[in-house]
C-alpha cells in the first residue's frame, strides 16, 4: 500500500491502493454557501451544483487582460523562466506548457489571484475562507499544444497532495479566445458527483511525468465511456477575459491544438481552509511545494 497516511486516518476516497476500479457517490455537498453569501445568485449556484462548472463573462477588465497577455508572452520567451524547475515544456517542441506557482513569483498574477472577484466566488461555493493550493499559467500554442487526458483533479490532489475531500475548485481565466477547435476545456457535466477509485500504485516522483501526460489515476477507457454515455461532454468555449470555474472532482480533458490559434489561461486552484492538505493518501511522498502548497494563508487577506 503506497500511502504515507497514518493508519488511523479515515480515507473517504480510497484510490490507487485498491484492487479494481470502483465508482461511488461523492461524500458531502458541492456548494457549501448560499446566494446570501454573494456575489453569485441562486441560479448560478444551482448550475454549479448540477453541472460542476460555471462560465463567468469578462471577469477582468480589458486593461487587466492586456497586462496579463503581455506577461504571458514575456514569461514564455524568458530563458531563465524556461529553465526553472517550476516550468514544464512540451517534450517534442520544447515550447512552454505550464509555469507553476505564479501567484507567488509574479506580482501581476498575485494581485489577480487575491482579487475579491475570484476569491469571494470561491468562498461562496466552498463556504469558508480559501487558500491557493496551486497556480499556473497554461500554454497551448498553435500547432504545438498537446492534450490533457481525462482525469479528476481531486483524485490526484487527494492521492498525491493529501486533500481530504473535494472541497476545492479551479478558476481558469482565459487569456485567449477559447474556440471549440483549439483545445478548450471539456467537462462531463454532473460527473463531479461520482468518484472514480482506480487501481495502480503511484510511481516515485510521478509529478514529473504527470505534468506532461496524465498517467497514474487515469480511469480506464471502459469507465470513461460509461461516464460519457451517462453525462455527455460539454465543450467550454469563451472569450479572452472570461473565467471558467469548475469543481475539483469534474471529469475533464482537453484536445491537442492543431490550429494556428493559441489557447492559454491563468489557472488558480482554491481549497477550503477547512480542507487543508494533510499527508498524501496514496503516494510515496509529497509533491513539491510549487505544485501543492502547504501555505494555508487565506487568499485575499
Amino acid at each position: 500500500m503506497t500511502t504515507t497516511q497514518d493508519s488511523t486516518t479515515h480515507d473517504l476516497y480510497p484510490t490507487r491502493s485498491v484492487p479494481e476500479t470502483r465508482v461511488f457517490d461523492r461524500q458531502g455537498p458541492v456548494v457549501y454557501g448560499s446566494a446570501e453569501d454573494g456575489p453569485m445568485d441562486a441560479e448560478l449556484l444551482k448550475h454549479f451544483d448540477d453541472k460542476g462548472y460555471l462560465v463567468i463573462d469578462q471577469i477582468i477588465t480589458k486593461d487587466e487582460l492586456a497586462e496579463l497577455q503581455a506577461e504571458l508572452k514575456r514569461l514564455a520567451e524568458n530563458a531563465d523562466v524556461k529553465a526553472d524547475d517550476r516550468t514544464v515544456v512540451e517534450p517534442k517542441s520544447n515550447e512552454v506548457r505550464s509555469i507553476f506557482e505564479v501567484h507567488k513569483t509574479n506580482e501581476i498574477i498575485k494581485k489577480i489571484a487575491n482579487d475579491p472577484r475570484l476569491v469571494r466566488r470561491a468562498e461562496q461555493i466552498l463556504g469558508s475562507q480559501v487558500y491557493i493550493h496551486q497556480s499556473r499559467i497554461n500554454y497551448k500554442p498553435g500547432f504545438a499544444g498537446k492534450e490533457f487526458s481525462w482525469h479528476s483533479d481531486f483524485e490526484s490532489w487527494h492521492a498525491e497532495d493529501g486533500l481530504p475531500e473535494p472541497r476545492a475548485l479551479s478558476i481558469s481565466i482565459l487569456l485567449t479566445d477559447n474556440y471549440s477547435f483549439n483545445g478548450p476545456l471539456m467537462i462531463m457535466p454532473g460527473s463531479h458527483k461520482k468518484y472514480i477509485s482506480v487501481p495502480g500504485a503511484t510511481p516515485e516522483n510521478n509529478y514529473k511525468q504527470s505534468l506532461v501526460m496524465q498517467g497514474a489515476g487515469t480511469p480506464s477507457e471502459e469507465t470513461l465511456t460509461e461516464f460519457a454515455d451517462t453525462y455527455g461532454i460539454d465543450v467550454l468555449t469563451g472569450k479572452a477575459g472570461d473565467a471558467i470555474i469548475f469543481d475539483s472532482n469534474c471529469m475533464h480533458a482537453s484536445n491537442s491544438n492543431v490550429t494556428p490559434f493559441s489557447r492559454s489561461n491563468v489557472f488558480l486552484v482554491y481549497n477550503s481552509v477547512e480542507n487543508a492538505a494533510v499527508e498524501p493518501y496514496a503516494a510515496p511522498g509529497r509533491r513539491p511545494e510549487f505544485i501543492a502548497s502547504t501555505d494555508f494563508t487565506p487568499a485575499g487577506s
